[in-house]
């Protein structure tokens, strides 16, 4: 029983450390991985979400479930993560940080073991997955930095940022070719080249992106942040799940996805819109390593809570 986990998680793993190493001693130049995470972002990873919610069959999956499912853990993690930020006494700028460790996801991990252990269902419900936890957290945490230091949200430029977001656009463009019956041929091995390719450059930009040195800032609140990503919010996850009836490998996708530490980008959006970029870094970090732990277990809880359905 142990051979599949170790089919998923090692390479997965294995990948993140590989880039670690990678940058720290043969591509050290920063420019190099920012090309890369900049052609996953707009390439690779739309690619792969386009194949994988393209391929499903949309009349045969518990869409509404899942989506009320996934929403409600990420409403009530939404909330959780502010209340925390202000029980340690931190500035909005930190809040945000804490926000982004509560609610994001770093989907290529999660593409990564879905694919290993569930093959192509487990991929078209991950992207099912990915396409509803999105526009939530993207609005959500753009919302957050807008209201910072006095400010005020601005509908249209709101929209504007989600229209144009390639995750966004290609969950759209997912959904519709689903409900046209599938990539057209010629188109489908291309993608599904394309998105092959953003798991392994993905999760080796991922190692290269964490910070260890950071992990000694605000330790306690790393800690509780973690505790809410990747145990309160997939637990609260699978209760819902299986509140509303969901069948085993959509409950499983859906706590899978929702178990994921935090998205490696949360500390270049930290920067770049005035967050606190150092407790995002540390954040993001500890909550990469300790998945290590979290990741596998819950999918033996989902396995035994699901046995009998």
């Amino acid at each position: 029983m142990i051979g599949p986990y170790l089919d998923a998680f090692v390479p997965a793993f294995g990948l993140l450390a590989l880039g670690a190493v990678l940058k720290r001693r043969l591509l050290r130049d920063d420019a190099v991985w920012a090309g890369i995470e900049k052609l996953i972002f707009w390439v690779l990873l739309p690619s792969l979400l386009v194949v994988a919610i393209g391929s499903v069959r949309l009349g045969e999956v518990p869409i509404f479930g899942m989506m009320a499912a996934i929403w409600a853990a990420l409403g009530i993690g939404t909330v959780v993560s502010v209340w925390l930020s202000r029980r340690f006494g931190q500035p909005h700028k930190s809040m945000t940080s804490v926000l982004m460790g509560g609610i994001r996801f770093n989907n290529l991990v999660g593409f990564a073991i879905a694919g290993a252990m569930f093959g192509l269902p487990g991929l078209a419900l991950g992207g099912l997955a990915t396409g509803m936890i999105v526009p939530f957290v993207q609005v959500v945490t753009t919302t957050a930095f807008a209201l910072g230091d006095g400010g005020r949200v601005r509908p249209w430029r709101l929209l504007k940022q989600l229209a144009l977001n390639p995750l966004i656009l290609a969950c759209v463009v997912g959904f519709a070719v689903a409900g046209l019956g599938g990539l057209p041929v010629g188109v489908r091995p291309l993608m599904e080249t394309l998105g092959r390719a953003s798991v392994a450059l993905g999760l080796l930009a991922v190692g290269a992106a964490l910070t260890l040195g950071a992990l000694t800032d605000r330790v306690a609140l790393q800690l509780w942040t973690a505790a809410l990503k990747l145990v309160a919010v997939p637990g609260l996850t699978l209760l819902f799940c299986m509140g509303l009836g969901l069948d085993s490998l959509a409950t499983a996708m859906a706590v899978l996805f929702m178990a994921l530490p935090t998205a490696s980008s949360s500390y270049v959006m930290a920067r770049a819109m005035g967050g606190d970029a150092p407790l995002m870094a540390a954040i993001t970090s500890s909550q990469h390593l300790l998945s290590v732990i979290t990741l596998p277990l819950w999918l033996l809880v989902v396995q035994a809570a699901m046995g009998g359905r």
